[in-house]
């Protein structure tokens, strides 16, 4: 298994993980909590690769940044980018970003009561 294959499935685990947390903490629905926990995990590892990129340390890779975004952590990579100025130059964050804040708000539309 590669590098990225291993960092994916750590913050998906990771941000399943919040997930849980969260659900049996509060009486919320499940994709407003799905988008919260992502969302926490991917502002952290926005914040954790920015601490990484000054240092000049292993990177996460920016497939793993923007499946977390896709997979509903985009609140939390609107914070990454814009708190930690992370990614911030690179028009494909913007464009990718928007599209998946677009494609779950698109859902949670669809999915309204």
């Amino acid at each position: 298994m590669g590098y990225v294959t291993r960092t994916l499935l750590m913050a998906m685990g990771l941000s399943i993980a919040v997930c849980i947390g969260l659900l049996l903490l509060l009486p919320w629905s499940w994709l407003f909590i799905w988008w919260i926990g992502f969302s926490i995990t991917t502002f952290f590892i926005y914040g954790f690769d920015k601490m990484q990129a000054r240092r000049q340390q292993s990177r996460v890779p920016e497939k793993v940044l923007l499946s977390l975004v896709f997979a509903g952590g985009f609140i939390g990579g609107w914070g990454g980018m814009l708190i930690w100025r992370h990614k911030t130059r690179h028009q494909s964050f913007w464009i990718l970003t928007t599209l998946a804040t677009v494609l779950h708000l698109g859902l949670a539309w669809w999915l309204r009561p």
